[in-house]
């Protein structure tokens, strides 16, 4: 390991360890752009990523997001419906969704998640966004814990079962080393962060910015 992934190592730690407040590791210049670049294509897909659509589509849209960013719950609300039924629903777009924890109550949230059919993955993940006034620390909630176990029990789990998914030290890991290799491979810096065909945007983007990304990059496969 080198010095730097020590390094990335040390300040995830201690970011998660002060709870929310963080939508970004590295903060936004004036305009709101925190970077943004290119890889050589399109995103290596694993066994853990939590997926929708046909892998074989022209366009590859891997976003990064928190469970606990409201920036990603407005994304939620305002594009990823139209994402959906537009790009997704006609095998136009391959979607994958990978957290990038901004606070510890992302990585309990995602454990829960995880622990569901995998069929209802996302449907859990739209209650977490819609939901953040329940559980989320940035709304002053002062029983996150609680609030979680709430939304678990919704989505059909065990109180038990809950608890043993929000603990499941797997689940931290793969977490982590995902968000490690987002910073250290992407640069991405905060969330939610989009990968189009292996190319970053910046950190933050407005829907429409992502929207004009996306039909550029079905333009260029034609």
């Amino acid at each position: 390991m080198s010095r730097n992934q020590v390094l990335i190592g040390i300040i995830v730690a201690a970011i998660l360890a002060l709870g929310g407040g963080w939508y970004f590791l590295i903060g936004p210049g004036a305009d709101g752009d925190t970077g943004g670049g290119t890889t050589s294509g399109k995103l290596q897909i694993t066994a853990d990523d939590m997926t929708l659509g046909n892998p074989n589509a022209p366009v590859q849209v891997v976003e990064y997001a928190a469970p606990m960013c409201p920036h990603c719950a407005h994304m939620n609300e305002e594009g990823f419906p139209v994402l959906k039924k537009d790009y997704i629903d006609k095998g136009k777009v391959f979607y994958v969704f990978r957290v990038f924890p901004i606070g510890q109550p992302d990585i309990p949230a995602e454990g829960i998640a995880r622990c569901l059919p995998k069929a209802n993955y996302f449907a859990f993940i739209d209650l977490l966004f819609r939901n953040q006034q329940k559980w989320d620390p940035e709304y002053q909630v002062t029983d996150v814990h609680g609030g979680l176990v709430a939304l678990g029990r919704i989505a059909g789990l065990a109180p038990d079962k809950i608890e043993t998914c929000m603990a499941d030290p797997a689940n931290q890991q793969r977490i982590m080393a995902s968000q490690q290799d987002a910073s250290t491979r992407l640069g991405i810096t905060g969330t939610p962060t989009f990968v189009i065909n292996g190319d970053v945007l910046p950190g933050g983007a407005q829907w429409a910015t992502v929207k004009e990304k996306l039909d550029a990059a079905l333009a260029a496969q034609k």
